[in-house]
């Protein structure tokens, strides 16, 4: 018996919720708590975690598919702008996030080193594949509509409702450093998901600013990104 699949298993609200939950209770209470290389290791366990997640959530969250559109790739595109154009500019959000240092696997393993691009790319490819789909699933199709109706999986994803668009979004922003960028983010990944009535075309955005962000931080060393 798979433990992982039975809790998923559980309720359409859990399997939704529960891998969410995993991935920010590793993130705020071990991933920086057991020194510097360690944080490293957890992040890369923690990517697995979610990939097992992913694969057991794939038959219990329908909607949670793949999807491409020339809108999701420019909101995707248009995400990653506001979030590196508009950093300097606003106040970070600081109360629920350690500041240490940045997550810079070549300050720490040393430049061009193998194992510096090796996390490198675990952080990227990471962030890319396995963290839009698992918040996709939670924030989009779970939160913004079980803020309507508690038998959220009648509610069609493509319904508008404004007090819910806002909330959510803005409690998507507040979980972010970048809380402003966040919010923003937030607001056009739902809007997305509104527009083509489907969770793929978020999923693809996501991943996008994802992706392009881990070049865009390797390019111009502007690591307190990560």
């Amino acid at each position: 018996m798979n433990p992982l699949r039975e809790l998923l298993r559980a309720s359409p609200a859990r399997a939704r919720v529960l891998p969410y939950v995993i991935i920010l209770v590793i993130t705020s209470l071990f991933q920086d708590s057991f020194g510097e290389e360690a944080r490293y290791w957890i992040y890369f366990g923690k990517m697995i975690l979610g990939a097992l997640c992913i694969w057991e959530m794939r038959s219990l969250v329908p909607e949670m598919k793949w999807a491409f559109s020339w809108e999701g790739v420019a909101a995707g595109v248009a995400v990653l702008l506001i979030w590196v154009c508009l950093d300097p500019y606003y106040p970070k959000f600081e109360a629920l996030f350690k500041m240490g240092e940045p997550w810079n696997p070549f300050k720490h393993f040393g430049e061009g080193s193998a194992m510096g691009w090796f996390f490198f790319w675990v952080r990227t490819i990471g962030s890319a594949v396995i963290i839009p789909p698992i918040e996709e699933a939670f924030f989009r199709s779970f939160l913004y509509r079980y803020c309507v109706r508690t038998d959220f999986e009648q509610m069609p994803l493509n319904r508008f409702h404004p007090t819910s668009f806002i909330v959510v979004s803005l409690f998507f922003g507040l979980l972010h450093f970048q809380w402003i960028a966040g919010v923003l983010c937030g607001l056009i990944f739902q809007w997305l998901v509104l527009r083509r009535n489907r969770l793929g075309d978020a999923i693809l955005a996501h991943a996008i600013t994802n992706f392009l962000l881990g070049f865009w931080i390797y390019w111009k060393g502007e690591w307190q990104f990560w």
